[in-house]
C-alpha cells in the first residue's frame, strides 16, 4: 500500500467546498479521473493505491461501479452547493491499478454515469489505462462504440529480463497485438515506458524505445523509475539482490529517449511525454499541468476545484 496521505484540513461531513472555488470557473475546463484500484498481481516497484483480490477486505470488484455511482452523484450536488457552474467534461481518464481488469461494460457504465452527471464535450478525450494482456479485439470494440477515444498501454519495456525485474507479467509480443486491436477500432494509443530499472543497460533501453517507436502510435510516455519506500523492489535493493539505480545512467536514458523520439517525429511537450502532433497530446495530462478543474473518483483519488485540492480515503471499503 502507498504511503501516508499529505497533510490537510478535515473535510466537512457533507463534502462542502470552501467559498471562492467558483470564481473564474467559466475560464477553466472540467475533467474527471476514475480510479480503478484492482490488479491481478502487484508489481514490485509499484506503490500506487492498488489491491489484488486477496487484499480486498470488505469490498468487491463486481460491485465497484455501484459504489462509484454514489460518489459521482455526490460530486454533482457538492459542486452545485459551491456555486460551481456545470461544465461538460473535456476529458475522462480511467487509471489504476488496471482498469481493464474489469469487464468493458463496467467501464462503459462508469463513463455513462459521469456523462449523465456532468455532460461531455463533443470531442472529449476518453482514455483508459490498460495492461497488454487484458486487451482483446472484442474488449476495445465495446469501448470504442461507447465513446472511448484513447488507450494508454503499459508496455514498460521490450526486454524480458527488465520486465521480470519489474514483476511485469505480460508477454512483450502482446503489446503489438493490443495496439493493432485498438487501431482497428479507431482508438488512439499511447505507449508507457519505464527507464532506470535496476540492471537495465543503455542498449536495453534503446531496444525498448525502438520497439515502442515501431508500433506507430501517436504518443509515447517515458517515466524514470522511482524506488519507493516499502515496495518489494526497495526491499530487494536493500538486501543487495539488485543494484541501486544510477542517476547518471537515467539522465543518459532520458536524453536518448528525447533523441530517438524526436528523430521519429515525436515532439516533447511535458516532462515525460512526447506526441507526433498537437492533436495527439494528452488533453488530460494538460488539464493537470494547466491547473484546470477535475474530480477524482474512487479510493485515494485526488481532485482539484478552483485551487482547492482534496482526496478520498484510500481503501476501497
Amino acid at each position: 500500500m502507498a504511503g501516508l496521505l499529505p497533510e490537510g484540513n478535515d473535510m466537512p461531513a457533507d463534502g462542502s467546498l470552501p467559498r471562492g472555488v467558483n470564481v473564474g470557473a467559466d475560464s477553466r475546463t472540467m475533467s474527471a479521473y476514475i480510479h480503478v484500484p484492482f490488479c491481478r498481481v502487484r508489481c514490485g516497484y509499484c506503490d500506487f493505491n492498488t489491491y489484488t483480490a486477496s487484499e480486498l477486505r470488505g469490498t468487491s470488484q463486481s460491485t465497484y461501479i455501484d459504489e462509484l455511482s454514489r460518489e459521482i452523484e455526490l460530486s454533482g450536488s457538492v459542486l452545485t452547493r459551491a456555486g460551481v457552474p456545470k461544465r461538460p467534461l473535456t476529458s475522462v481518464f480511467f487509471g489504476g491499478g488496471t482498469p481493464t481488469i474489469l469487464p468493458a461494460t463496467d467501464l462503459v457504465r462508469a463513463l455513462e454515469l459521469v456523462r449523465n452527471e456532468h455532460g461531455l464535450e463533443p470531442c472529449a478525450e476518453i482514455t483508459t489505462e490498460a495492461n497488454p494482456d487484458t486487451i482483446t479485439p472484442e474488449y476495445v470494440e465495446i469501448l470504442a462504440e461507447a465513446g472511448f477515444t484513447r488507450l494508454s498501454l503499459g508496455m514498460q519495456s521490450a526486454v524480458p529480463s527488465v520486465l521480470a525485474t519489474l514483476d511485469r507479467t505480460h508477454n512483450p509480443a502482446s503489446v503489438s497485438a493490443a495496439v493493432q486491436a485498438a487501431h482497428e477500432v479507431g482508438l488512439e494509443v499511447s505507449i508507457d515506458l519505464i527507464y532506470g530499472t535496476p540492471g537495465e543497460t543503455l542498449d536495453q533501453w534503446r531496444q525498448s524505445l525502438e520497439a515502442a517507436i515501431s508500433l506507430n502510435t501517436g504518443h509515447i510516455s517515458a517515466y524514470a523509475l522511482i524506488v519507493e519506500d516499502g515496495t518489494a523492489l526497495e526491499r530487494r535493493i536493500r538486501r543487495c539482490e539488485l543494484p541501486v539505480p544510477d542517476d547518471d545512467l537515467e539522465a543518459d536514458m532520458y536524453e536518448l529517449a528525447d533523441e530517438l523520439l524526436k528523430a521519429a517525429g515525436f515532439q516533447w511537450y511535458e516532462v515525460s511525454n512526447w506526441s507526433k502532433s498537437l492533436e495527439q497530446r494528452s488533453v488530460h495530462n494538460l488539464t493537470y499541468w494547466q491547473g484546470n478543474d477535475w474530480w477524482g473518483y474512487g479510493p485515494g483519488a485526488h481532485s482539484h476545484i478552483g485551487g482547492t485540492r482534496f482526496w478520498n480515503l484510500k481503501h476501497p471499503a
